[in-house]
């Protein structure tokens, strides 16, 4: 039987980078399973370069809990490791390596304690998940939810692992990302008011985006519960001009919304190009018919909050031992299990204060405290229903 840290040590060496694909990770845990025994499904992308895996063990019948985790990493290119960051790595009780904490560990942990879910009289199901693409924009993990979708039996609750130091979380914020298209018209810069300079509208919007953000930032609008505890709105990229001396056609730039339960981030991209709509486009097209402004989804996940009072809160303060709930800044696949009706919560091991960073590493003793975790769960499992 393989321990955690075995599996960790194996999951490190396939560098699954989102661009890249996640077939090898997801051959070997097909492997590991079908061995012991665990029917397992793949469900891959359109192009079949990728897959999700997705399991099931125990009784039949309808709901049980679900373990779900990315296979996804981000990329290590620009960042100065000491140690490489594909092979895993231990030094002073800390186990270093892309992934590690985010989240391959909480994997390792999954499947370590799958041989130990089998040997007990589960009195209902356990199902497992290992999804990709997360990083990018939780893409993966949708066909996943597809398929269950079409199933009578689905998990009555998902417990996603990734990194809270084994703190219960109930919640995070939702994320929408646009990219916005500026076309206007381009001459030569000495004789600038006959053109439409794509920049110069360009910052009209990002400077009404900043205004947003500051409304949202009000304190009657915040919510203590969150950090930070209000909507928040941010420009990533731009884009545009091709010299100095004219005037530039074209503008690209990239935003973000990241929104609290009760906002909504549709609603302030629809408040942005409103504001394209009736206040720039007019005197653009004055000058140059031909102008426009064009709005694209990017990317994008619902918020998750959890109610407290739920089977699936209580059950995560029961395998941590604790009812001090809280919410973490960065997003997760949560949002969208809940809004495919299996009420999620966030519990995993390692932080995300390493995640994404050069020197990536999860701790000996939060990859045994996840193990001990797990135990626990089988142990819960094994009550009567009834």
């Amino acid at each position: 039987m393989l321990t955690s840290r075995q599996l960790l040590e194996t999951l490190v060496a396939f560098d699954t980078t989102s661009r890249e694909s996640n077939l090898a990770l997801i051959d070997f845990a097909w492997r590991y399973l079908t061995d012991l025994g665990v029917s397992c499904e793949l469900i891959h992308n359109a192009e079949c370069s990728k897959a999700n895996l997705y399991a099931r063990l125990g009784p039949a019948g309808d709901g049980g809990v679900m373990l779900s985790g990315h296979s996804d990493v981000v990329p290590v290119e620009g960042q100065k490791w000491s140690v490489p960051p594909f092979t895993l790595t231990e030094r002073d009780g800390k186990l270093y390596g892309r992934g590690t904490a985010d989240m391959k560990g909480y994997i390792a942990c999954m499947l370590a304690a799958v041989p130990h879910f089998l040997a007990q009289p589960l009195t209902q199901p356990l199902h497992l998940a290992i999804t990709y693409d997360e990083e990018v924009g939780c893409v993966g993990v949708r066909t996943l939810l597809d398929a269950l979708a079409q199933r009578a039996e689905k998990p009555a609750i998902c417990l996603i692992g990734e990194p809270t130091e084994l703190q219960p979380v109930l919640g995070h914020k939702g994320k929408l990302g646009v990219r916005c298209e500026v076309k206007g018209a381009a001459c030569h810069s000495a004789y600038a008011p006959q053109g439409v300079n794509a920049i110069e509208y360009a910052a009209k919007l990002i400077h009404r985006l900043t205004a947003i953000g500051e409304r949202l930032s009000q304190p009657q609008r915040q919510d203590a519960r969150f950090d930070p505890p209000f909507t928040t709105v941010q420009t990533g990229t731009i884009n545009g001009g091709t010299a100095l001396n004219i005037v530039p056609a074209e503008c690209t730039f990239d935003f973000e919304v990241r929104t609290l339960p009760h906002d909504s981030a549709q609603a302030i991209a629809d408040e942005l190009e409103n504001f394209a709509q009736t206040a720039l486009l007019p005197p653009m097209r004055a000058i140059a018919p031909e102008s426009g402004i064009r709005f694209y989804p990017i990317s994008g996940y619902p918020g998750l909050f959890t109610d407290k009072e739920s089977a699936a809160a209580q059950l995560i303060a029961y395998l941590t031992q604790s009812t001090d709930f809280s919410t973490v800044a960065f997003g997760t696949e949560g949002g969208l299990f809940h809004q495919a009706g299996i009420p999620s919560v966030i519990c995993g091991p390692g932080s995300m204060a390493q995640g994404h960073k050069p020197d990536e590493f999860i701790s000996v003793a939060q990859l045994d405290a996840c193990d001990a975790m797990l135990a626990r769960l089988a142990g819960w499992m094994c009550r009567s229903l009834s």
